[in-house]
């Protein structure tokens, strides 16, 4: 079982900035891909980033340039630092993780980012 801890959210105005965690915790091996996906209101959930162990990273193209996803795998923490925030990026904000040996994925609880003037 894993769990994993979101915080980091919050209201912001635009251009402002915002910096995610994710911390996993639980009786697992080690993990795979980390990953930040959004959903907003009315909306599917849709892919941000993600960064596999060795930290090779893939980004939706409307986030490009402004965020970035790191991860420090000694704390089993991922990142997501936003800058240059605009009111398109509002949605709740989900962490998924993957483990290694196709032990599974889990998903945070969801942490709401609010961006408006």
């Amino acid at each position: 079982q894993v769990q994993l801890v979101e915080s980091g959210g919050g209201l912001v105005q635009p251009g402002g900035s915002l910096r995610l965690s994710c911390t996993a915790s639980g009786s697992f091996f080690s993990i795979n891909t980390m990953g930040w996906y959004r959903q907003a209101p009315g909306k599917e959930r849709e892919l941000v980033a993600i960064i596999s162990r060795g930290s090779s990273t893939n980004y939706a193209d409307s986030v490009k340039g402004r965020f970035t996803i790191f991860r420090d795998n000694a704390k089993n923490t991922v990142y997501l630092q936003m800058h240059s925030l605009k009111p398109e990026d509002t949605a709740v904000y989900y962490c998924n993780v993957a483990l290694n040996y196709n032990m599974g994925a889990f998903w945070g609880q969801g942490t709401q980012v609010t961006v408006s003037s």
